[in-house]
């Protein structure tokens, strides 16, 4: 499916690895113009690499924690002077968070930076932006909001929270021509699982496309319908699809892509 994105402009938080770059990258296939932010400059270098040679019309790197004083609103600001314009930005950063709720306060704090405040600072800078576009906005919560577990509360609670926000810009934007939509994923296998796997099948022999999941049912628990994880890709799709004009009359949904972990 062509998304009708050639050439339009897409800030992608979180975009130098992950679920990130592969929205970035699905993007990049239509021919969009592509600016993603991370922490890491040489992975944000290499990340601007690989979506230009999947075809994007444009690409750089930033490198920002959005999650900091002025971090969000500079990289918003240099995203649309290398672009030009902006037409949606999709936020998928937030990972920390994984506590109990006896965490300090510095724990506390810094999962709030990460998880809720980089988001909302992110869409308070673009907005002006959007609404001259009639642009559209990702945000990422988890599917934990709805089956949240105590061993990290702060987590869900937070992505619960970045999931009454991205309603919230719906609501009150739409009448813009601005759409939000926010993505939950379940388990993805990321740079951190994927490790996971190369481990369980080295140390116990199991075929490698099968290690991980063998663990995941049999000894964490996991009951997803499709019983197994994720792809990076399989998640930035649906955000690549959601920023484009395919999902015109789609806003204010809270959509799980979890493999059917809690239906």
């Amino acid at each position: 499916m062509d998304l009708s994105v050639r050439e339009k402009g897409y800030l992608v938080v979180g975009g130098t690895a992950g679920i990130g770059l592969a929205a970035a990258r699905s993007l990049a296939e239509d021919g969009a113009a592509v600016v993603v932010v991370g922490r890491d400059q040489e992975r944000g270098s290499k990340a601007a690499a690989e979506i230009l040679e999947a075809g994007a019309a444009r690409a750089t790197s930033l490198s920002f924690d959005v999650g900091k004083h002025g971090g969000a609103a500079r990289s918003v600001e240099e995203a649309v002077e290398f672009l030009g314009r902006l037409d949606g930005v999709a936020i998928t950063t937030g990972t920390t968070g994984h506590e109990p709720i006896s965490a300090s306060d510095e724990t506390w704090t810094a999962a709030f930076r990460d998880v809720l405040l980089g988001t909302t600072r992110t869409i308070e800078a673009a907005l002006p932006h959007l609404v001259s576009t009639k642009g559209t906005i990702v945000t990422t919560a988890a599917y934990s909001i709805r089956s949240p577990e105590i061993a990290r509360l702060p987590f869900a609670g937070l992505k619960s929270a970045v999931a009454v926000f991205t309603k919230g810009i719906a609501k009150e934007y739409g009448k813009h021509g601005v759409r939000a939509n926010c993505v939950c994923p379940g388990a993805v296998e990321t740079e951190t699982l994927r490790a996971v796997r190369d481990y369980i099948a080295k140390e116990r022999g199991y075929p490698h496309d099968e290690a991980l999941e063998r663990v995941m049912v049999e000894e964490w628990g996991f009951t997803a319908a499709l019983g197994r994880p994720g792809q990076p890709h399989e998640v930035g799709e649906l955000i690549a699809f959601l920023l484009s004009p395919r999902a015109g009359f789609l806003t204010g949904a809270l959509i799980n892509i979890d493999g059917g972990t809690n239906f």
